[in-house]
């Protein structure tokens, strides 16, 4: 049954089952939900990079479409400084135009990220799950670090701006069970450009 019938059926049965105006109020309500629910779907839809969207061939032989993934999150730790510090991770960015809000979609995913800084290190640890380690790039200046990961079914990049300075040729890193950990000693000498970091 549609949802348009069951909400029809619904207010029809003399005044619904709560009475009178308060069952319509409650019933227009839902389908003002549910149109704006659709829209949202039919926008994210159009947005969607054409690999997340795939059709699939049920064994009866009739098709469907599969979308995604799509991920949306916010990680929130407290920093040396004792204060709250905000990230985001997923390839789903809310946000807004013209005053309505909006989702950009990206086919690289931003992988989930923590930062910790020590006094001689830094230490990143991120979740890029479903990849090989050898698929992997890092690339590393003595302010910032790259991850990205580019391959058929997987797609990464995050770019972190560090907490301090960063000696490159010291770096560490281990990957396990889909979690990368990069470890990076703080400099303390001269300027350096950058370099890519093997793993």
């Amino acid at each position: 049954m549609l949802a348009e019938e069951f909400w029809d059926r619904w207010l029809n049965k003399r005044g619904g089952p709560v009475g009178g105006w308060l069952s319509r109020d409650v019933a227009e309500l839902f389908r003002e939900a549910e149109e704006m629910m659709r829209r949202e779907f039919e926008e994210l839809y159009e947005k969607a990079p054409k690999e997340l969207v795939r059709e699939k061939t049920l064994p009866d032989g009739s098709k469907i479409r599969e979308w995604g993934p799509f991920v949306c999150g916010y990680s929130i730790t407290i920093g040396p400084d004792g204060k709250p510090q905000v990230r985001e991770f997923g390839n789903v960015k809310p946000g807004t135009r013209l005053g309505r809000p909006r989702i950009d979609i990206r086919e690289e995913r931003e992988p989930l990220v923590d930062v910790v800084e020590t006094d001689g290190e830094i230490k990143v640890v991120a979740e890029v799950p479903g990849v090989e380690k050898e698929e992997i790039k890092l690339y590393g200046t003595e302010t910032t670090l790259t991850i990205s990961v580019e391959t058929l079914g997987k797609k990464y990049y995050k770019e972190l701006e560090l907490p301090a300075k960063v000696n490159t040729k010291e770096t560490k890193t281990s990957y396990n069970n889909g979690v990368l950990e990069i470890t990076l000693r703080k400099r303390k000498d001269e300027k350096f450009k950058g370099e890519l970091i093997t793993l």
